[in-house]
């Protein structure tokens, strides 16, 4: 029977250890999230952060390291220093080979070191490569510090294929079980995704309108303005279908789609996406020609400075692969059958922005004959980031004597304005969310071989295919194929919230 999330509550005691912890994730995103919680006072009363890497520091020189990551990744009004000193002084880092017992062996006394270690919580962050993934848990489990309080936190990509993704499950779902398993997806903890679920179920107008009859299509965009950096190596192995389309992007599309459940629980929010997953158009061979497009970005401006091409931010031109993907889809089931969703997602393009757009349907009977000015279709447009928010797109009438003239005007929701508080990092609901063992906002097994069952036929038909990734210039949305895409069912991309 699936629990309800008042079970869900906070240890007093926990151990939360990070393999990588002197990596970019750790340092940037993991560690900045648990000092503003520990700044909120929602860490157990009891806790230690562990790090565990190849780096020859001790606890001083990690703490070191922390502490410079925490100036560059908080803001400086926030760095209380009791708080701070507080934070540093549960620090610890262990410097593991994988390969050398004796290493094992200390990780083991040291998670040992402490009151009652049988009563605390563990937590297993693995921000390392997935080819670690299965060899790390059956480590834990050797040296005995494996028990029904323990939980692993698996980072993305969930394997390159269905086939490595089922192998990494097998894996680490012989060590632990799937409700001690938190596959993450940093998405989900924004304000902006977690509140679509509030806005469309605790709200009555919207419901009735959200399906086929109402609906003319949904646009779901992340796009990002930077290149592949220092991740060249990693990205060109990958590209943007597995880097964010099999993950981000079908999140966002589930809980855009999906049936309402039963209540906001452990399992019947991802039981919903899961059926949303199953009931996706698959991509034959000729829906792949048909309905997907990719690209690769070129030499161009972005902000007014010129930037590389992928190529030469690779350090050559042989690759084949995409910066770029969209496509179109459909979920084939009562609700939505017939209404178009479109995803797309670049590097290097003209503004950074993950938002989703619900276009409804022009009304069935125009009721203003001679009227003048402007309109548009009623839209909903959520905005995930940079800056989160709702904007509802209306119809109204100007002001004045005269006749009607009429112009698209919007309702306007900014967190920031709103809740006048800082926006905790999606990262930080995440984490206070697998202490206390609430798995809703993570990724189950069976929603992570869906989501690769469905992919996979596109990366098959792209591997095939003798064509290359069409070049767009930095700073642009992409190649023009992708506005074909839609221009050929008479629509167009959103490019701008007005």
């Amino acid at each position: 029977m699936d629990a309800t999330p008042a079970t869900h509550v906070l240890p007093s005691s926990c151990d939360f250890t990070v393999f990588g912890g002197t990596g970019d994730l750790a340092l940037r995103k993991l560690l900045p999230a648990l000092y503003h919680r520990d700044l909120e006072g929602q860490l157990p009363a009891d806790y230690r952060i562990l790090g565990v890497s190849m780096s020859d520091l001790d606890d001083a020189a990690w703490r070191e390291a922390v502490h410079g990551s925490l100036q560059t990744f908080v803001a400086a009004e926030q760095l209380l220093t009791p708080v701070l000193d507080r934070f540093l002084a549960r620090l610890y880092h262990l410097r593991l080979d994988a390969q050398n017992p004796a290493d094992w062996d200390r990780f083991h006394a040291l998670l040992k070191e402490r009151a009652h270690p049988e009563d605390a919580v563990r937590v297993f962050y693995l921000a390392v490569a997935p080819r670690l993934f299965g060899s790390i848990c059956q480590r834990l489990d050797e040296i005995g510090v494996v028990d029904e309080r323990a939980r692993v936190v698996l980072e993305k990509p969930i394997g390159h294929d269905l086939a490595s993704a089922r192998e990494i499950n097998e894996a680490v779902g012989r060590v632990f079980d799937e409700s001690q398993i938190f596959r993450i997806d940093h998405y989900l903890g924004k304000e902006s995704v977690q509140n679509l679920l509030v806005t469309r179920f605790a709200n009555t107008f919207l419901e009735p309108l959200w399906n086929s009859r109402w609906v003319d299509h949904v646009q779901i965009t992340v796009s990002e303005t930077v290149g592949v950096g220092g991740r060249g190596e990693y990205y060109d192995q990958a590209g943007a279908l597995r880097d964010m389309v099999q993950n981000h992007l079908l999140q966002l599309l589930c809980l855009v789609a999906m049936e309402p459940p039963t209540y906001v629980g452990r399992e019947t929010v991802r039981d919903e996406k899961v059926k949303v997953l199953h009931a996706l158009q698959p991509m034959t061979p000729e829906a792949v020609d048909r309905d997907t497009v990719r690209g690769r970005y070129d030499v161009g401006l972005v902000d007014g400075a010129p930037v590389p091409s992928y190529s030469d931010d690779l350090g050559h031109g042989g690759s084949r692969t995409e910066t770029f993907v969209a496509l179109k889809t459909e979920v084939q089931n009562w609700r939505w059958a017939g209404v178009p969703f479109y995803l797309r997602t670049g590097k290097r393009m003209d503004r950074r922005a993950s938002e989703i757009v619900v276009f409804f349907k022009e009304p069935p009977h125009s009721m203003f004959p001679g009227a003048e000015g402007v309109t548009a279709p009623n839209r909903l447009h959520i905005l995930v980031q940079p800056d989160e928010g709702m904007r509802l797109h209306l119809t109204a009438k100007e002001p004045g004597p005269g006749g009607y003239r009429l112009r698209p005007v919007s309702l306007d929701l900014s967190y920031a304005a709103a809740f006048d508080a800082r926006l905790p990092d999606a990262y930080e609901r995440l984490l206070m969310d697998v202490i206390k063992g609430n798995p809703t906002l993570f990724m189950r097994r069976d929603e992570v071989e869906a989501a690769w069952t469905w992919t996979e036929p596109v990366l098959r038909r792209w591997a095939g295919s003798p064509d290359r990734p069409k070049r767009y210039p930095a700073g642009t949305t992409g190649p023009t194929a992708a506005a074909m895409l839609l221009e050929r069912d008479g629509r167009t991309w959103q490019e701008t919230d007005q």
